[in-house]
């Protein structure tokens, strides 16, 4: 037996997650709706102000979140832990990585900053067979540009 989910079908949860629509999973995470909008209904909004594009939705803040009738601080902040949890499960796939080529630096730091509306600064250490030891910001900037030292 299925649990019920506001504005999801137990047929569609019953599918698999991969069956849900976007609206359906964020609807899942806000939990329940207001008296006149279901939860799926609340992430269809939240959606329609990222232009329903989730790299957008991904570099919302709290505030712009806030702007819809019915989400608050808390769901809001629901949203950014679920997004940051995706983020975190692709750079978990790349951590025991070996660099060979500059897309696999790449994949190792796309996850990381792919949603940064400011320039950072990193280093990847390395061993000398080209495993990963760790990652290394050097520094972080505005807009356009950052400064790092080469001493």
């Amino acid at each position: 037996m299925y649990c019920s989910i506001q504005g999801v079908s137990s047929t569609t949860a019953a599918n698999g997650r991969e069956t849900l629509s976007n609206a359906e999973l964020l609807g899942i995470l806000i939990g329940n709706g207001t008296r006149s909008k279901s939860a799926v209904d609340l992430a269809r909004d939240v959606l329609s102000l990222a232009n329903n594009d989730i790299n957008t939705l991904a570099k919302l803040s709290i505030k712009d979140l806030c702007t819809i009738n019915g989400i608050g601080p808390a769901k809001a902040i629901t949203l950014m832990a679920a997004i940051e949890l995706g983020g975190r499960r692709k750079k978990a796939e790349t951590n025991d990585s070996f660099i060979r080529k500059s897309k696999d630096a790449y994949d190792f730091f796309g996850p990381m900053l792919q949603d940064k509306d400011y320039e950072e600064f990193w280093i990847l250490m390395l061993n000398n067979n080209n495993k990963i030891l760790r990652p290394y910001r050097v520094s972080e900037g505005g807009i356009s540009q950052t400064v790092a030292d080469p001493k």
